[in-house]
């Protein structure tokens, strides 16, 4: 068994979903293993990963709208707004979404199904840069 680890930069547009797989993929082929298990961890606290569908754009939209009734950004809700009234809400999307998730590998590629694809689930307005760690085991 070996080891691999990189850290992919993401820069973000904003509050949604960015769909990553291509880079996890392109990474995990210069790795070379055909088989193990993909680990990525998302090192921010207003930020999160999320393996969804990435045929119907509709998806994206919905899970978005869901997130922002569940989570919104109102004056005075919240206690903690240090950075912003779109603050709390980012911490409270990141409780309830992962911030890692592992893939195994079988073949040399990701065993995703059909339609599912890996994507940074950024909760803040405003663009950020994200630090994804990612982590292969296998041979």
């Amino acid at each position: 068994m070996r080891q691999w680890s990189h850290r992919l930069n993401l820069q973000t547009k904003g509050r949604g979903l960015q769909e990553i797989t291509g880079e996890a993929a392109k990474w995990l082929e210069e790795c070379g293993a055909e088989s193990g298990l993909l680990t990525l961890f998302c090192r921010h606290t207003s930020a999160s990963l999320l393996i969804q569908e990435n045929a119907d754009p509709n998806v994206r939209r919905d899970l978005e709208a869901y997130f922002e009734r569940i989570a919104p950004e109102e004056p005075g809700r919240y206690a903690h707004d240090d950075e912003g009234p779109d603050d709390m809400p980012s911490h409270l999307r990141t409780a309830l979404t992962p911030t890692s998730l592992s893939i195994p590998v079988t073949a040399g590629r990701m065993a995703l199904g059909t339609w599912q694809g890996i994507y940074l689930f950024e909760h803040r307005r405003i663009p950020h840069t994200r630090e994804i760690a990612l982590h292969l085991i296998g041979e």
